[in-house]
C-alpha cells in the first residue's frame, strides 16, 4: 500500500493535484477539509464543534482530527494507498498517523511539498471564493488560515525531513507540468 501527505498552505493547489494523483496512481483521498465539511453538511455532533472551530479561523483540535481520520482509513480496506491532504498539521498528529499506519503495517512513503508563495496564494483563494463560496475562504479567515500554516503547520516538514521522505515541488506554474514533477517524485518511492 503507498500512502503520500501533500502538504501546502491553503490555495497551493492540494486539492487539484490529488485528483491527478488520484487518476494515475489510483489512491484513496483523505482531505480532512471534505471531512469536515461532509460532517457540518449533515449537522451531526461533530460537525457543529467543527463549524465553530472552522468559523474562528482556527484548527480543529488533534483529538477530533485523528478519530475522523482513523475512521476514514479503516472504511476503505481494499484501496491501493491514500492521499492524505490537509493531514498531519502538527508533529503530534504526524506522529499519532505513523503510529496508527505501523500498526496497520504501513507507512507514509512520500512527502509532497507544494511551494508556492503567500501572494500567489491569495490570488489562487480570491478566484476560488468566486465559485465556491467556502466560508473558510473568507479573507479574515484566510489570514487567520495562513498564519496558521506558516506558524504551526510548517514545523511538521522537519519531521518528515528527518526520515527523508520530504520532495518539495514548484507549485507555480501550470497544473500540468506541476503534476509531471509529482508523477516523477512518486515514480521514484514506488
Amino acid at each position: 500500500m503507498y500512502n503520500l501527505v501533500i502538504f501546502g498552505p491553503p490555495g497551493a493547489g492540494k486539492g487539484t493535484q490529488s485528483e491527478k494523483i488520484i487518476e494515475k496512481y489510483n489512491l484513496a483521498h483523505i482531505s480532512t477539509g471534505d471531512m469536515f465539511r461532509m460532517h457540518i453538511s449533515n449537522d451531526t455532533d461533530l460537525g457543529k464543534k467543527v463549524k465553530q472551530i472552522l468559523a474562528d479561523g482556527m484548527l480543529v483540535p488533534d483529538s477530533i482530527t485523528i478519530d475522523m481520520l482513523e475512521e476514514e482509513v479503516k472504511s476503505k480496506p481494499d484501496v491501493k494507498g491514500f492521499i492524505f491532504d490537509g493531514f498531519p498539521r502538527t508533529v503530534p498528529q504526524a506522529e499519532a498517523l505513523d503510529k496508527f499506519l505501523e500498526n496497520k503495517g504501513l507507512k507514509i512513503n512520500l512527502v509532497l511539498q507544494l511551494d508556492v508563495n503567500q501572494e500567489i496564494i491569495k490570488e489562487r483563494i480570491a478566484e476560488r471564493q468566486k465559485v465556491s463560496g467556502r466560508a473558510d475562504d473568507d479573507a479574515d479567515k484566510l489570514v487567520k488560515r495562513i498564519d496558521e500554516y506558516f506558524s504551526k503547520t510548517i514545523h511538521v516538514l522537519p519531521y518528515y525531513q528527518s526520515q527523508d521522505k520530504v520532495t518539495k515541488v514548484n507549485g507555480i506554474g501550470k497544473i500540468d507540468d506541476i503534476f509531471e514533477q509529482i508523477s516523477s517524485a512518486i515514480d521514484n518511492t514506488i
